[in-house]
């Protein structure tokens, strides 16, 4: 018991899953024989809310992993979703290409000016939020623009088997390359590497600059594709409809294990960290709890998942569960320790 105890403090990527079953399993209850959590329904919104907030947690928790933080995904969604609706009538391939290019000429471009001149992430991205978010307003007149391909704006949201469409399809595909790339690469190493000690990164030769550059090429990459689907979804281009998936693509990537000094975490945890909070916005309107009450709910699980990353939490922990374990192998339960010694004697 205390070497699994100590394993589920300690392992980020598997304790969101768990997390998720127990969320799971209390809805189900909370549904008292209702059937409307665990349902084909239920699991489809589930995962079209992955789709809408999985890239930007997976951009935001890259740049998290390098002791960053890309406060710029906001503005690069809403740019990026105008960007495809306005050149994606004719062709929404190429609509989409475009607006993934233009994303990822945004991170390069915040990432360029970042290391160059030595800047915080902080004050670089948040200039790019709000310059981004500008761009925005310009392309569209400061209006909703309408999308004509209504055909593609059903496509890309049509059930296939059931509970996947062709946008958490991608994110799917998106998550499973960067756990991939993180686990398997030597840019995943060094990515992490950065993160852990950037000076260390430095003596051993890792090329921090490019390492940091890449990462926030990727984001603006991973939330452009993310905002055109989005926006083809919609079937409309807003500058303020999608600058509300900050706060939530940062939580779940707290949620899947990542930490804001860098180092820890990785895809496959924050995938999970995306499910648990799907999860409890899908649940929680199933069953009719109010839209005010999901934020209250999301803040509580929130908390708990930021208190059990205490290491001082988990020390004491483990080292209550060694104690008891001491104390039941001199004194074992239920009065036995007489008879205990009783046979020892014999």
């Amino acid at each position: 018991m205390t070497r699994f105890l100590s394993a589920f403090f300690a392992n980020r990527t598997a304790r969101p899953f768990g997390v998720l079953v127990l969320i799971v399993v209390v809805l189900g209850i909370a549904d008292d024989g209702h059937d409307r959590v665990l349902t084909m329904s239920t699991a489809y919104n589930v995962l079209q809310q992955f789709a809408t907030i999985g890239p930007v947690a997976l951009a935001l928790g890259l740049s998290m992993m390098v002791g960053e933080f890309d406060l710029s995904v906001g503005g690069i969604l809403s740019l990026a979703g105008c960007v495809a609706v306005i050149t994606g009538s004719s062709s929404p391939v190429a609509g989409l290409l475009l607006a993934a290019a233009v994303g990822a000429f945004c991170g390069l471009a915040q990432g360029t000016i970042m290391t160059w001149l030595n800047l915080s992430s902080i004050g670089v991205t948040l200039g790019g939020l709000l310059t981004f978010g500008g761009l925005s307003y310009f392309l569209t007149g400061n209006t909703t623009i309408g999308y004509d391909r209504l055909d593609v704006a059903l496509g890309v949201n049509a059930p296939l088997l059931g509970i996947f469409s062709i946008r958490s399809l991608t994110a799917i595909v998106l998550f499973l390359v960067a756990t991939l790339v993180v686990s398997w690469t030597r840019f995943g190493r060094d990515l992490l590497a950065v993160g852990s000690d950037r000076r260390a990164a430095t003596i051993v030769g890792i090329r921090v600059s490019r390492i940091l550059i890449a990462v926030f090429v990727i984001s603006g990459l991973l939330t452009a594709i993310g905002g055109g689907l989005l926006s083809y979804g919609l079937a409309a281009a807003s500058p303020t409809a999608l600058a509300d998936t900050l706060v939530p693509g940062a939580a779940a990537a707290i949620l899947g294990g990542v930490s804001l000094s860098g180092g820890k975490g990785r895809p496959i945890g924050i995938a999970g960290g995306v499910l648990v909070l799907s999860m409890l916005r899908s649940g929680l309107t199933a069953i009719g709890v109010p839209p005010f009450a999901h934020w209250i709910v999301t803040a509580a699980v929130l908390f708990a998942v930021a208190i059990l990353d205490s290491e001082e939490l988990s020390r004491r922990v483990y080292s209550f569960c060694r104690a008891v374990g001491r104390r039941s192998d001199v004194h074992p339960p239920n009065g036995s320790s007489i008879l205990f010694r009783q046979r020892a004697d014999h």
